[in-house]
């Protein structure tokens, strides 16, 4: 049988005026009548937030920074500073100093015990390099580390190398979570070959089962037009033609890089800003031939593009 246990809320009041209007002072820790200031209780619990700053976040939290998985250790290690001073701001001894190396350098082997440690260690590191250069947000390094630390349980690094399996999983990261970034500019981040990403990502496919989204060229036409400084009338040009061809269903199993290029060079054309093939390939990663074929089945299928030689 359950025990039910009464709470009652009592009424503090002053011991001198009697009254019931007691204030808290937060730095103090005091708690005070309002009325005539006599000091009921000295060095009250502080039950708010700590606002001893515990790392370099900025985070003032009492729980500290949470878990991520950008870092090998999820956060939960901890790590030796590298500046030999006390906590008054004192240099160190030379014999302290020579031990707190040591301690540096075994806190440092410590967290990698095996080649696996070290691989995942490797990866996230580069994933920490390139987040800058390709304009990411956090939470697609954190997906690609997820999918990394899927790939290690899985043993799909064993015979691979760390950068193509890494940026395979940052590749599979930006698909599930919608950045365009194709294969090309994470090979040219990574530097290595797009045939090796393209390999391991056809890997992790089957392996891990991933479910991505059919990647929407509408994304591809703004990249290239930012990079192509196309005015705003062509742009909503290849958008309407863009429509015209997906309501023709023309557009499904290519790649979205040169649906975009074709449908911009077809409104350049069309609203007579001069644009060459070359150019347009250039900033969208692809060949004029690829153009040229999808010119030509958009002008057999749609005939909108008469104008075009």
């Amino acid at each position: 049988m359950p025990i039910l246990q009464k709470i009652t809320k009592e009424n503090v009041f002053c011991n001198y005026c009697h009254a019931s209007k007691l204030v808290t002072d937060e730095v103090t820790g005091e708690i005070a009548c309002s009325n005539c200031g006599y000091v009921i209780l000295e060095n009250t619990e502080e039950r708010g937030r700590e606002h001893r700053l515990i790392s370099d976040t900025g985070d003032t939290a009492r729980t500290g920074p949470g878990l991520t998985l950008k870092r090998h250790d999820q956060g939960l290690n901890t790590v030796i500073g590298i500046q030999n001073k006390d906590a008054v701001g004192k240099p160190l001894s030379s014999k302290t100093t020579q031990m707190f190396d040591r301690l540096r350098k075994w806190d440092s082997r410590s967290q990698t015990k095996n080649s696996a440690d070290r691989n995942l260690r490797f990866a996230l590191q580069e994933f920490d390099k390139v987040q800058s250069k390709l304009g990411l947000s956090d939470t697609v390094i954190e997906r690609a580390s997820l999918f990394y630390r899927k790939a290690i349980e899985r043993n799909l690094i064993r015979g691979r190398t760390v950068k193509s399996i890494a940026a395979a999983c940052l590749y599979a990261s930006c698909r599930d979570l919608g950045h365009n970034r194709t294969l090309i500019e994470i090979a040219n981040q990574f530097l290595i070959n797009r045939k090796e990403i393209a390999r391991a990502y056809r890997i992790l496919f089957r392996e891990l089962g991933f479910v991505v989204s059919i990647a929407d060229p509408i994304k591809s036409i703004t990249k290239i037009a930012s990079k192509m400084n196309v005015s705003e009338k062509t742009i909503r040009k290849a958008v309407q033609i863009l429509d015209a061809a997906q309501d023709a269903r023309i557009t499904a199993g290519k790649n979205p890089e040169i649906i975009a290029a074709t449908v911009i060079y077809a409104a350049s054309i069309i609203t007579g800003e001069s644009m060459s093939q070359t150019a347009i390939a250039e900033a969208a990663g692809t060949s004029t031939v690829s153009i040229r074929n999808r010119i030509q089945e958009f002008k057999a299928k749609l005939g909108l593009f008469s104008t075009i030689n």
